[in-house]
């Protein structure tokens, strides 16, 4: 993978990290269009680099919530609404942590399955944008720790390369009858704790192990984050005030047209 290559397939994944449309599904595609050869545990590590980029971009848009809820679990010893609001993104990452630590090896072998199962789940993520659009909205005040765990398990099945974990937590939330502004903004939050904790094991194996940094290179790499990091800040500002204004079904429709287009072109 050349730097430019790189920072194509950086760029694309900033972009459409935040909006509904599968980041892992399009880095898919792109790796394909650009005819690029690389084995799966390469695919992960690169996929987590820039992961870790939006992740960056998603701490300097969201950084006033951040820092309120930092303030207000750390600075205080009484029960408040910043520390069940912490608790109830700490029990979110749990199905997901779940996965990662135990279900790593599988992942990494999905990651170059190929587009036949990208296409099938960008199918999935335009039907889950469809349900949430026509949703009966019950509008809750505060998303309950049920709600949390269950949105959770959304994420973990997010793992998919092609179905958006952006777009089937949002969904999976709305379903609900949870807020869009509530929603949106969790939705980005909940993915900062297994995205550093996975890029953290990441630079633990890179340490034990350099020549996982063989197939790549440390440029592309360094790059492609550059790349996700500044078109994920405005993505990340773009789709939070996109949720709020209800336009998730033309994501469902541009997923089922990019979903059946990728299945055509891998048959």
């Amino acid at each position: 993978m050349t730097w430019f290559e790189s920072l194509l397939l950086g760029i694309l994944q900033g972009l459409t990290e935040f909006l509904p449309v599968s980041s892992s599904g399009h880095l898919t595609i792109g790796q394909e269009l650009l005819n690029l050869d690389t084995s799966a545990a390469d695919n992960l590590l690169f996929t987590v680099t820039v992961h870790a980029a939006t992740v960056l971009s998603t701490i300097v848009i969201l950084w006033k919530e951040i820092e309120n809820l930092f303030k207000g679990t750390f600075f205080t010893t009484k029960w408040n609404t910043e520390k069940e609001y912490v608790s109830k993104i700490l029990l979110s990452c749990v199905p997901v942590m779940i996965v990662g630590l135990f279900f790593k090896d599988y992942v990494e072998q999905i990651f170059g399955s190929g587009l036949l199962l990208v296409g099938c789940c960008l199918l999935l993520t335009a039907t889950l944008l469809t349900f949430a659009y026509y949703a009966k909205p019950r509008n809750k005040e505060d998303i309950s720790y049920r709600d949390a765990f269950i949105i959770g398990l959304s994420q973990a099945v997010a793992v998919l390369p092609g179905l958006s974990r952006s777009g089937t937590t949002i969904a999976t939330g709305l379903i609900l009858g949870n807020k869009k502004e509530s929603i949106a903004q969790f939705s980005f939050l909940m993915v900062l704790i297994p995205i550093l904790g996975e890029t953290f094991l990441n630079v633990i194996d890179m340490i034990k192990e350099p020549t996982l940094l063989s197939g790549i290179g440390f440029m592309p790499l360094a790059v492609g984050f550059l790349g996700a990091f500044f078109s994920g800040c405005l993505a990340c500002k773009f789709m939070i005030n996109l949720v709020n204004k209800g336009k998730l079904i033309y994501f469902a429709i541009y997923c089922a047209l990019a979903g059946a287009v990728t299945i055509i072109f891998s048959l």
